[in-house]
């Protein structure tokens, strides 16, 4: 299947297109690089850097590439970014992604995967969390995700287009040869910071919050590796064949792992000390965020292949390790 995958150059962008290759299918690439790499995918797959809000060049794409199916990857993600600029977070998460379904639609491709995020439940009053629970998100970036997935069941309803969409968890580790792995600018999330804390790169690691209701004090979060998400998506390919479909997901290894235990694995890989201090909890920050994934499981065949942190973490860190300043160590 011919793939256009929008925000292909990002982290799991650029994961999910090697899956597709392994896979058989053959990956279009459209990024506007604000945010992505163009070192992070091949030069020999079709790229074109291009912005996401321009419905005529989308359709073009579309149109010229013969694409069958998008994927969609182009969303801002910065969850505090989001309560401080919430115009710059509605305007590319749900006013770019609906020029996107507009220029679908005028090319007449009905197939449609979109990225989601377990921000949308908010604060949940169960654990394991499962896909029928109620969606109250409490930031801006949770609920431009929920808008997004709300328009698309309205779309698959009268039959414009059919979707999958999927609710991450954790996002983490790098391809396993270490070629290709997370570069954000600012870093945000908890293991390229510990690693980079561990290699000196930056200063100590802040741990927020440590009197929790768990285990160890604190936070219990889902980390599930890159390339377990992009398998899972090429796996409902088969589920959006028919018309008025939307069907969605939660992505994650469904083991909660604490921040504590983050640290104490990345000394484990490493071989060095994470320097770290503590700090009062930030507002907002559950407990615990776990999936229940039997869903995926059953209905898509798919399980993760990562189910051991310390394996996790060794893919990151071969990333990081040899690319101590991300693409541009190139």
């Amino acid at each position: 299947m011919k793939v256009l995958v929008v925000g292909g150059a990002g982290y799991i962008g650029s994961h999910c297109v090697r899956q597709l290759i392994e896979a058989g299918h053959q990956p279009v690439v459209l990024d506007n690089l604000v945010y992505g790499h163009r070192a992070a995918v091949d030069e020999s797959i079709v790229f074109y850097q291009e912005d996401l809000g321009n419905r005529a060049a989308v359709a073009e794409i579309l149109k010229n590439e013969q694409i069958e199916l998008v994927m969609h990857f182009a969303a801002f993600i910065n969850v505090g970014e989001s309560v401080h600029e919430p115009l710059k977070y509605y305007e590319n998460n749900v006013g770019n992604t609906i020029q996107l379904l507009q220029a679908m639609v005028d090319a007449g491709v009905k197939k449609f995967v979109f990225s989601s995020t377990c921000a949308t439940y908010g604060e949940p009053d169960k654990l394991p969390l499962v896909e029928d629970l109620p969606q109250a998100p409490i930031n801006p970036y949770g609920m431009t995700k929920l808008q997004v997935e709300q328009l698309l069941k309205d779309l698959a309803h009268c039959g414009k287009i059919s979707s999958a969409v999927f609710r991450y968890f954790n996002a983490s580790g790098a391809a396993i040869d270490g070629t290709i792995g997370e570069d954000h600018s600012p870093e945000s999330h908890l293991i390229p910071l510990a690693i980079f804390a561990a290699t000196g790169q930056r200063p100590a690691l802040k741990v927020f919050g440590t009197d929790y209701p768990t285990p160890d004090g604190t936070c219990l979060r889902d980390y599930i590796h890159v390339d377990d998400l992009s398998r899972a998506h090429i796996a409902a390919f088969d589920k959006l064949e028919a018309d008025n479909t939307f069907v969605h997901y939660n992505l994650g290894t469904g083991t909660p792992i604490s921040v504590k235990q983050i640290i104490d694995s990345v000394e484990k890989v490493t071989g060095l000390t994470v320097p770290h201090e503590f700090a009062p909890r930030r507002a907002g920050d559950p407990p615990a965020l776990y999936a229940d994934n039997s869903k995926a499981r059953e209905e898509l065949g798919w399980q993760p292949k990562y189910n051991s942190v310390d394996d996790l973490i060794e893919t990151a860190w071969k990333w990081h390790k040899s690319h101590p300043n991300g693409y541009a160590s190139k």
